[in-house]
């Protein structure tokens, strides 16, 4: 009982530590333009360290408190948004992975995340840079986006099942 104890709590500190570290990696998005990006993915690798030591249950609650800071936290708020919508990841990905057809699954979520993500964010909270810097890309240079998004998703995806054995097998 007390060696069981003993493995919660590392498992409790270690997601502490790791949670500190994404908030960390969150802040430094508004340093560097590209970061808007990056960051949210390097927070989710740490999600996926979570995950595969300390189970899903603590990467449920570890995404959460990840999100959450970030959004009261973090500077840049588009970085910020970008993991609550697509955070959770590593946590529905082995799930996904044993469905049919999953890439059509994957790319569907991926693709209702970042449009619902924007519309909320422009709609709803009215982010006038968000606006101002897609009417300056055009239609054609903001669909190439989005397909880098898709693909750059697809390479996370690999790197999820390859490094961290995320897989639904």
């Amino acid at each position: 009982m007390q060696r069981r104890n003993r493995a919660q709590a590392s498992d409790i500190a270690l997601g502490g530590v790791l949670a500190a570290l994404a908030m960390v990696i969150m802040c430094m998005g508004g340093l560097i333009p590209v970061a808007t990006f990056v960051c949210p993915m390097l927070s989710m690798l740490l999600l996926a360290v979570v995950l595969k030591r300390c189970g899903s249950r603590i990467g449920w609650a570890w995404y959460g408190a990840v999100a959450l800071l970030s959004l009261l936290m973090s500077p840049d708020k588009e970085a910020a948004a970008v993991f609550l919508f697509l955070g959770y990841y590593p946590i529905v990905k082995p799930w996904l992975d044993r469905r049919k057809a999953k890439w059509i699954w994957k790319l569907l979520l991926f693709n209702a995340a970042v449009l619902s993500m924007y519309t909320i964010l422009i709609r709803v909270f009215g982010m006038a840079e968000l606006i101002q810097e897609y009417e300056e890309l055009g239609t054609a240079l903001t669909v190439v986006l989005l397909l880098l998004g898709n693909l750059t998703f697809y390479l996370l995806d690999r790197l999820l099942g390859i490094r961290f054995g995320l897989n639904g097998r």
